[in-house]
């Protein structure tokens, strides 16, 4: 009772203000017509952009397609250049282009810039001579390919032939430098029926091409359609290695996408705004009628309240229809909307009067085989006339409200509104329609196949797996020939009758996949079940196909599930491209490259090219590893190899000539040692060419020639000319010292004759004839001198033997111990027991002996000798130090005469000026060296360095 009370108070307080309530009433209303209103915009809206994707990708694969092709064919045309850079064939080549390929108008060779060759000629004269370098329009483009060496496309343009057309140039380069372009011309009507735009139904759509001026950097339209769509709805794609864009535009414009739902929005209005007028007459009754009503529906709200909640909310329409007459009982709010006819106004209208006149005949019918006890309730899809004229399908089920036997009285119907499911239906025919036209018209191969029953028959197989899927159909060719069988060939379009003509559509479609696929084609086919097997649901391969008329074809196939089908593959896109030609193509010139590379490999040398900027080597031949012991591999992939492996001690110099000289000059040359695989020094000449860009250099190519047998030669022609010059040197000192000594004693011999012929006595005579003997006697040691001199100059074959130094430094010690006890000299022989030294003995015996002699005779006379032997090492080798304490030499007045022969410096007696002179011959016989060092009063240090 309580709650009864509340609601009276809540019901009241509406009551006592109808105006206020009607307004509530109307805007609650007017809300939920806008909501489903602006539900259906987006419902709208999201089908336009999914069509408009999907018509723009259709396209956009044509106009990718049709690129690509032509990109093939300008490499095919520049195949058609020799060696020397002349053309061959080039009618010939030009005109099987264009017969295999319908979308390019013409084809043309463009050496230095200026177009010299066209094909066909006729029409296209006007092109001739035109330098494309020189021409402000195409000179960028132009340059940027060149410096990319990449395709480019042009356009589209004005062509100096007449009309607009996109001009392809491959840039073609021959021995590293630029040839000239090989180019593809496609005008732009043809452009457009390749690419399917005529295809499509303008009347809601229209495409549209743009690119961006590169002189002015406007954005130019080329299309006959219209061209400035600011205001409407499109969507767009950039083309691959282009500035081009391609539009597909909605014919209505943004801001009129609502103008169509504008009624709906108005209709929805008209029955908020009656409604919440009823309210206000309904709440202007005197009090004491709306407190009846409630009274009333109080009474009546426990009794219908299930009926009504049914009735009322339900999300159909339900109408209650009379048998006899077909007049509407009543219905709920929601058939109403429906039909856009308010409730009151339905109540008593003839069904068939807002029946569409097509199908009342349907319904009636139905309606008398329900009176008849024919059937006891019937459904069907039928269409309404609404209020405004506009058309809802409904598909109604109508039941018997009377039982079995009793007077037909009335039925009620349950319609539930499925315009928007025809509508999409209906799209969706139109799509398919014209989807169809772009698979027929596609200049791709299509096929539509059913592996559906290949699938279910390698399930059976438990052995098979995703892991083991290749190698267990490799192992199993049985299975595989099954799997062809069992393909079927659904659909194929146009371009397929043209690539395995002259098979007919029927003649493909009868048949499985046998008639197409050979031996040599079952490995294409193992992939595609690898992908059945795996669950994928896009592959694409190159293959091969049986040619109808013989032979194989190339192609490249791409196999793609269609949406919807993953799980059964009833349905699967094969797009098959003939790339025969482009395969002949790459051949040809894989052959050309195998060729050059055999002459580069012939050339005795490192053939190399590398990056100026790293020096990265992108390319040397196979002499690299011939000459240097380092594998190719180890060239290329190591960024730092050619700094790494120079010589430490000419890298910087070399590096610093390298960057210096490619920065000024185009070619130059210089030499450096290099550190093979094996440890050894080789020495490189390396001529160099620089490669420029814009005055910049990117690229250095060069060949290394290995001179190191020439520097080797070199160096013996040095030290043969070094021999020379100090073998001169020794003869020049041998006739000075001859010539001296000799003409000395021949003046005494000749003074002492003259003076023995004036002598007068006897005792004279014969003091002359002892001055003779004594002149004799010097002159025969000086001939033995000189004949010592000569052996030890004259012996290049001395035989030579490893001996101890030590125990040859004692034994000289040995031969001069008389002196050491006569002087109480104190020797240190400091000489490890393990030296040994590669030397003719005599020698050796005879430089240790003058080395100790010489340092007790000239040790000083107020101390007693000190002489000392040590083995030590320096920068020079290994070194032997004599060290005394005697009078010492000034070197500075006698250093270059020290090692003269009859030099004697300290006035002793003893001395004959020929052990030093000896000494330092003996040591330099034996490819050593003697230096020495020296103070007056302090002592003397010898050293004599050993050939290593």
């Amino acid at each position: 009772m309580s709650a009864i009370k509340e609601r009276s108070a809540f019901t009241s307080w509406f009551v006592a203000r109808p105006i206020i309530s009607g307004v509530i009433v109307f805007i609650l209303m007017q809300a939920i017509v806008t909501y489903m209103v602006y539900q259906r915009a987006l419902i709208l809206r999201e089908n336009d952009r999914r069509e408009m994707s999907n018509l723009l990708n259709v396209v956009y694969g044509n106009v990718e397609q049709t690129l690509k092709n032509a990109s093939t064919a300008a490499l095919t045309l520049a195949l058609t250049i020799n060696d020397d850079g002349v053309p061959e064939n080039f009618d010939l080549v030009g005109r099987q282009l264009m017969t295999s390929n319908p979308a390019i108008d013409a084809v043309q060779l463009v050496p230095n810039g200026v177009i010299k060759q066209v094909y066909p000629l006729e029409g296209n004269e006007a092109a001739l001579g035109y330098n494309i370098l020189k021409s402000d329009e195409n000179r960028k483009l132009a340059l940027e390919a060149i410096a990319k060496k990449k395709m480019y496309f042009a356009g589209p343009l004005k062509l100096r032939q007449g009309g607009i057309g996109i001009i392809g140039r491959l840039p073609v380069f021959q021995n590293g430098k630029f040839w000239g372009f090989s180019g593809i011309l496609i005008r732009i009507e043809n452009f457009e029926k390749i690419a399917g735009i005529h295809t499509l139904d303008d009347s809601q759509y229209y495409f549209q091409l743009s690119h961006r001026n590169t002189l002015n950097g406007k954005t130019e339209y080329f299309l006959s359609s219209e061209k400035e769509f600011g205001d409407k709805y499109y969507d767009f794609v950039t083309i691959p290695d282009t500035d081009w864009k391609l539009y597909v535009v909605s014919r209505q414009a943004s801001a009129n996408f609502w103008m169509p739902l504008l009624p709906f929005l108005a209709v929805g209005s008209l029955p908020a705004a009656l409604f919440g007028f009823l309210i206000v007459v309904i709440l202007r009754k005197p009090a004491q009628l709306q407190l009846e009503v409630m009274r009333q529906t109080r009474r009546l709200l426990n009794s219908e309240i299930k009926y009504k909640s049914i009735f009322d909310q339900a999300a159909v329409g339900i109408v209650h229809v009379a048998s006899d007459t077909g007049d509407v009982i009543d219905c709920n709010e929601q058939y109403s909307r429906m039909l856009g006819y308010p409730r009151k106004e339905l109540i008593g209208k003839n069904i068939h009067d807002i029946t569409h006149p097509d199908d009342v005949a349907k319904g009636r019918d139905s309606i008398k085989q329900l009176i008849a006890g024919e059937i006891s309730n019937f459904s069907l899809e039928k269409r309404y006339v609404r209020k405004d004229g506009n058309i809802v399908w409904a598909d109604v089920t109508a039941s018997p409200l009377w039982k079995p036997g009793e007077k037909p009285t009335a039925q009620i119907a349950i319609a539930q509104d499925i315009t928007a499911r025809k509508e999409a239906e209906a799209q969706v025919r139109e799509t398919e329609t014209r989807f169809r036209s772009l698979f027929e018209n596609s200049p791709v191969a299509l096929w539509e196949e059913d592996y559906s029953a290949a699938k279910t028959y390698l399930a059976g197989f438990e052995d098979l797996t995703a892991a083991n899927a290749q190698e267990w159909l490799d192992a199993h060719p049985e299975v595989v020939r099954e799997c062809v069988s069992l393909v079927r060939i659904i659909d194929i379009n146009n371009q397929c009758l043209k690539l395995h003509a002259p098979c007919t559509r029927e003649d493909l479609l009868a048949a499985n996949l046998n008639p197409i696929l050979d031996d040599a084609s079952l490995d294409s086919f193992i992939k595609q079940l690898v992908a059945v097997v795996r669950g994928d649901l896009f592959t694409e391969m190159n293959t091969r196909i049986l040619d109808p008329i013989g032979g194989n074809k190339d192609i490249f196939l791409r196999w793609s599930v269609m949406r919807g089908y993953e799980d059964s593959l009833a349905r699967v896109i094969i797009s098959t491209e003939d790339i025969t030609s482009q395969k002949e193509a790459e051949r040809i010139i894989r052959q050309s490259q195998q060729h050059i590379e055999s002459l580069v490999d012939t050339i005795d040398g490192i053939v190399w090219e590398c990056d100026y900027d790293t020096y990265e080597f992108t390319f040397v031949n196979k002499k690299a590893e011939e000459i240097t012991g380092y594998p190719v591999s180890e060239w290329l992939h190591n960024p730092t190899f050619w700094a790494e492996k120079i010589h430490p001690e000419d890298r910087d110099a070399a590096v610093h000539f390298c960057q210096e000289n490619s920065l000024i000059k185009d070619r130059y040359d210089f030499e450096y040692r290099m550190i093979d695989n094996y440890g050894e020094i080789i020495w490189l000449r390396d001529i160099v060419n620089v490669v420029r860009e814009d005055g910049v250099p990117v690229v250095l190519k060069g060949i290394m020639i290995d001179i190191t047998k020439t520097k080797i030669a070199e160096q013996e022609l040095n030290d043969t000319l070094e021999l020379v010059n100090e073998q001169k040197k020794r003869l020049m000192n041998f006739s000075y010292i001859v010539s001296h000594n000799l003409r000395s004693h021949a003046a005494n011999i000749q003074s002492i004759v003259t003076l023995f012929d004036t002598a007068e006595s006897d005792e004279e005579r014969n003091e002359f004839v002892m001055m003779l003997k004594t002149v004799s006697t010097s002159l025969n040691d000086t001939m033995i001198h000189l004949n010592d001199l000569v052996n030890i100059q004259s012996n290049v074959s001395l035989s030579v033997e490893k001996l101890n130094l030590r125990l040859y430094a004692e034994s000289a010690l040995k031969t001069v111990s008389e002196q050491i006890e006569a002087k109480q000299a104190v020797i240190s022989n400091n000489i490890p027991d393990d030296v040994f030294v590669v030397y003719n003995a005599a020698y050796l015996e005879s430089v240790m002996h003058n080395l100790f002699a010489n340092a007790l005779r000239y040790s000083h006379p107020e101390r007693k000798p000190i002489i000392s032997a040590d083995w030590t090492s320096d920068a020079d080798g290994n070194v032997l130090k004599v060290k005394d304490n005697g009078v010492g030499i000034d070197l500075e007045r006698y250093g270059d005469k020290l090692f003269g022969m009859y030099k004697t410096f300290h006035g002793n007696p003893e001395a004959r000026g020929i052990g030093l002179f000896m000494t330092k011959n003996q040591i330099e016989a034996m490819g050593g060296s003697i230096a020495v060092e020296s103070q007056p009063g302090e002592g003397t240090t010898f050293k004599i360095y050993f050939k290593a």
